[in-house]
């Protein structure tokens, strides 16, 4: 496919990023401006720290958003092909959500009470993800964690099953790595007791699975229906029915991932697949950005909530061990209601696929044109490059294709010419918003970058 491959000068990468990162800084004086004051107030003066982490440039101060752009405080317009880490994938200013959440507002946004919105809301999920009982929470991290307290409760166990290249949440029990064939923290800071009953093995190995479930007692295995955090990672043909069959074996409670999936497809990759699993874990985008977290459950699995009663008959409920004080409020849930009913539709998501179908298109044609040896990663309405002639199938693969100082100065680029990608594991995707001239937009700024960034290249026959 690629009979002259081209030989990418390093020099000119470091060029070239010396170049935008002067333009970016010089363009965006108010961003700079606040910056300073924001650093005496808060670390690297951010309000998270992610945000920081997020780029190798300095950041920068947003104030509104319409459709698929947001604008800075300096009044430059960007493209989100990110969607805030698909948080914002209905768009920044979804008509059914503004429109619900403003009434609702007026009304009051938190009751510590069941409301209506909820029940709706739970049937919608059900019906769309196959799991008859729900719970809400904030945040995708916040249903992991309780997903896997559930699980734990459900089995008496405590090890859970995780796959390299994850990423399910900001908690101690999701937050490791495995380095020399020992699970460890990712970071200071972390549990290293959390990290004791944690396992990690290779995605589509599950030779490996087996080893770990008939070796001890494992609580749950977790996984997305295809790795969304070192690109995309699809699955072997008959991965996810050995995770099911082998749980089945071994008793351990299946847990997907849908937090980025559910971007992909109308009911997640479980619908789209038939896939089976006891819990599915949601978050970031079904409430048109609001903050929200969901999971659902099997019947069976929902029997952790039941009531029981102590020695002296008084009655208490095994629920005490989810739950949070702002979890289920009426106004998340209201956005929920509005977003996934008249937004988040079957024709919406048919749309989203066929524009992502013509971004990996454009974004394929770009790099063969070039005689890049890449190749080009398709999933609905996600793409994004590999920086090698294959697709990874395990994050190992995918870690050493990985080019992290490239897809830096990309980003730059795209930033000067109104197109922002904020994740560099991620790789662009389509929001519900958009239309085929911002996929267009998209494309010609990415030949842009790889034209400029190849000039006076040489070629390997």
């Amino acid at each position: 496919m690629f009979p002259n491959t081209v030989i990418i000068d390093r020099s000119r990468i470091k060029k070239l990023r010396k170049q935008e990162e002067e333009r970016f800084v010089a363009e965006r004086p108010r961003s700079s401006e606040l910056l300073i004051q924001a650093n005496k107030c808060m670390p690297h003066g951010v309000p998270m720290s992610w945000m920081a982490s997020l780029f190798d440039h300095q950041p920068i101060f947003s104030t509104e958003g319409e459709g698929a752009y947001f604008i800075d405080v300096d009044g430059h317009r960007y493209l989100d092909m990110g969607q805030s880490d698909l948080s914002t994938i209905c768009g920044f200013t979804p008509a059914p959500v503004v429109k619900a959440v403003t009434q609702q507002m007026s009304k009051g946004c938190q009751f510590l009470t069941p409301c209506e919105a909820a029940i709706s809301v739970a049937n919608e999920l059900a019906e769309r993800f196959s799991k008859p009982q729900w719970q809400f929470t904030l945040s995708a991290s916040s249903a992991n964690a309780e997903a896997i307290r559930v699980a734990r409760r459900a089995t008496g166990r405590e090890t859970i099953l995780l796959f390299d290249g994850k990423y399910h949440g900001h908690l101690d029990d999701t937050l490791v790595v495995s380095r020399n064939g020992k699970v460890e923290p990712l970071t200071e800071g972390l549990s290293s007791l959390a990290s004791k009953n944690v396992r990690i093995v290779q995605y589509n190995d599950l030779n490996a699975v087996e080893a770990v479930l008939k070796q001890e007692p494992v609580a749950c295995v977790i996984v997305e229906p295809v790795l969304t955090n070192v690109g995309i990672i699809t699955p072997d043909p008959g991965f996810h029915q050995g995770l099911w069959e082998l749980t089945r074996a071994h008793g351990a409670v299946l847990i997907h991932d849908e937090t980025h999936t559910h971007a992909f497809a109308f009911g997640g990759l479980t619908n789209k697949w038939s896939l089976n699993a006891d819990i599915v874990t949601l978050g970031k985008n079904f409430a048109g950005g609001v903050a929200i977290g969901a999971y659902g459950m099997s019947e069976g699995i929902a029997n952790v909530f039941s009531k029981e009663s102590d020695t002296d008959g008084t009655t208490y409920t095994t629920s005490a061990l989810t739950g949070g004080t702002l979890f289920g409020n009426v106004l998340s849930l209201t956005a929920a209601d509005a977003a996934l009913k008249q937004v988040m539709t079957k024709s919406a998501y048919s749309h989203i696929t066929k524009l992502g179908g013509m971004l990996a298109d454009g974004i394929e044609a770009i790099v063969q044109d070039r005689n890049l040896p890449w190749s080009v990663q398709r999933m609905y309405c996600r793409s994004g490059v590999t920086y090698a002639p294959n697709l990874p199938r395990t994050a190992e693969e995918a870690f050493l294709s990985a080019d992290a100082e490239l897809n830096g100065v990309q980003r730059i680029y795209q930033a000067n010419r109104g197109v922002w990608e904020a994740v560099s594991s991620a790789g662009p995707a389509i929001s519900f918003p958009m239309v085929s001239d911002d996929i267009e937009l998209y494309l010609k700024v990415y030949a842009d970058f790889l034209d400029e960034l190849l000039l006076g290249e040489s070629t390997d026959g």
